[in-house]
């Protein structure tokens, strides 16, 4: 046998049995009271983690789901709000022409009295002319008979003047 200088690398059977018989003893202890605590925390770590993971899954899907139903949302608002500013449009547009025709209907109210109190006013001042043109005929008939007539010749003498007196021309210039 080989005698080594250093005692650490001696071989000496007794240690060597102490040594194995101590190593399995700390190997029994360590599997029954540390590896079993130590794998169920590990087991234990990657359930929670691959839990962990399940939800952020879920959530995400979850979050996918919310931003779809949000944009869906978004896009019905939209339509719903160009739908309200069509008909608001509309609306605008139609009270805008019923003023118009309003105002139209108003404008030819107008211009209708307007033109019937011209009538009027027309015919008043032809029956005022005639009156003095028949007061102006009685006076020319007196001087011309230098006399007083009756009431009858007078009311004949008017109405042969006022007969012969043309009035078509006064109206046309309306």
């Amino acid at each position: 046998m080989l005698i080594a200088s250093n005692a650490l690398i001696q071989v000496t059977p007794g240690l060597m049995i102490w040594t194995i018989v101590c190593f399995l003893i700390t190997l029994y202890v360590l599997k029954r009271f540390a590896f079993g605590p130590i794998q169920k925390l590990i087991d234990e770590r990657r359930e929670r983690i691959r839990r962990a993971l399940d939800e952020a899954d879920e959530a995400r899907q979850e979050a996918r789901k919310l931003l779809e139903e949000h944009r869906k949302l978004i896009a019905q608002a939209r339509g719903e709000a160009e739908d309200i500013r069509s008909v608001a449009r509309h609306e605008g547009e139609a009270q805008l022409r019923r003023v118009k025709e309003e105002a139209e209907a108003d404008r030819q109210r107008r211009l209708e009295e307007t033109k019937r109190q011209i009538e009027a006013e027309t015919r008043r001042a032809l029956e005022a002319i005639r009156a003095e043109v028949a007061e102006l005929s009685l006076i020319a008939a007196e001087k011309v008979t230098r006399g007083a007539l009756d009431d009858k010749d007078q009311r004949r003498l008017i109405d042969e003047a006022i007969g012969e007196l043309d009035f078509s021309v006064l109206e046309k210039n309306d």
